[in-house]
């Protein structure tokens, strides 16, 4: 058993329909039928939503997602519509909240690695093999890859882990011509974002994109969906959805220090908790220095790559 340790009851709000709480974001929908996305300082790990929020993360992300958004506007549209605060909307959603196209999403987590570390590298010391791409002997944990990899996932409930499948895969799930938009795109998209990271001394080693469609879907010759406009949605190269390493200190055979929640992570897992992860028992609330510390990374994480100083 995972997920939340205590699911929050949705906010309600004049005008709007709740849709879902995710573990960081709440989905609205208005009455133009327009998607509000509300990031929550909320924080998972080891596929629970702790009881402890991270403050200012939610706005960290959104903000971060913003300014990526703008980086990639000529390699792929995006669906964010507007920053406004819907009306009656509470005060403290300013900052965290995006009012988006609905799009009919495809269900797939599309996944760029140009460095090998997380589940690819436990595939690969299994078979050499990551998604079912060969890759060079020799590697390790931290090694960078010949070229960047397109390793696709299905999308998983909230408690449950997302699966790699391969890009066959892919393709008789989505179609053919979907599954090279998809394939293309990321890769492009990735390319892009590790070219502008590592100018700003920071390693891009792996992130995870979701896409949709605007409009009806058109079928293809396959049974799958015509080739139309990807539209780049949900976050964006964040520390959410990202594997963020400082590049000066990037020294591969053993974990990366990075820009995400690995201060909660490691806590988790140290004697200090007092958690046993086996236990299938929810995890406990963060001490302060924890949650310091990681809002710390996410703060640290924006300023580097925008270059702009939090506020």
């Amino acid at each position: 058993m995972s997920g939340f340790v205590e699911k929050p009851e949705p906010l309600q709000v004049p005008g709007l329909v709740h849709l879902h709480t995710g573990k960081v974001r709440d989905l609205y929908q208005n009455e133009a039928g327009d998607l509000v996305m509300v990031a929550s300082d909320r924080i998972s790990a080891f596929d629970w939503v702790l009881p402890t929020e991270i403050p200012d993360k939610g706005r960290t992300l959104t903000q971060l997602s913003l300014w990526w958004f703008d980086q990639l506007a000529d390699l792929v549209p995006h669906h964010v519509l507007s920053t406004e605060l819907p009306p009656g909307a509470p005060a403290d959603w300013a900052g965290r909240t995006l009012i988006c196209k609905s799009l009919r999403m495809v269900p797939v987590e599309c996944v760029a690695r140009g460095y090998l570390t997380g589940s690819g590298l436990v595939e690969y010391k299994e078979t050499r093999t990551v998604c079912g791409l060969a890759l060079p002997e020799g590697l390790t944990d931290g090694s960078e890859l010949p070229a960047p990899i397109f390793t696709p996932a299905t999308k998983a409930a909230v408690g449950e882990h997302d699966e790699n499948v391969s890009y066959e895969e892919v393709a008789r799930q989505v179609g053919a011509e979907t599954a090279a938009q998809l394939r293309q795109t990321t890769l492009a998209v990735y390319s892009r974002a590790r070219d502008i990271a590592r100018d700003r001394g920071i390693i891009l080693a792996d992130t995870k994109f979701e896409f949709g469609f605007e409009g009806r879907a058109e079928r293809s010759a396959d049974g799958g969906t015509a080739a139309q406009t990807l539209v780049l949605a949900d976050e964006v190269l964040t520390p959410d959805s990202s594997r963020f390493w400082p590049a000066e200190q990037w020294e591969p055979g053993h974990a990366q220090p990075s820009y995400d929640k690995q201060f909660v992570r490691d806590w988790l897992t140290s004697p200090e908790s007092g958690w046993v992860r086996a236990s299938e028992q929810p995890p406990p609330a963060l001490p302060q220095h924890i949650v310091d510390a990681t809002r710390a990374k996410y703060i640290e994480a924006y300023e580097r790559l925008t270059g702009t100083s939090w506020s």
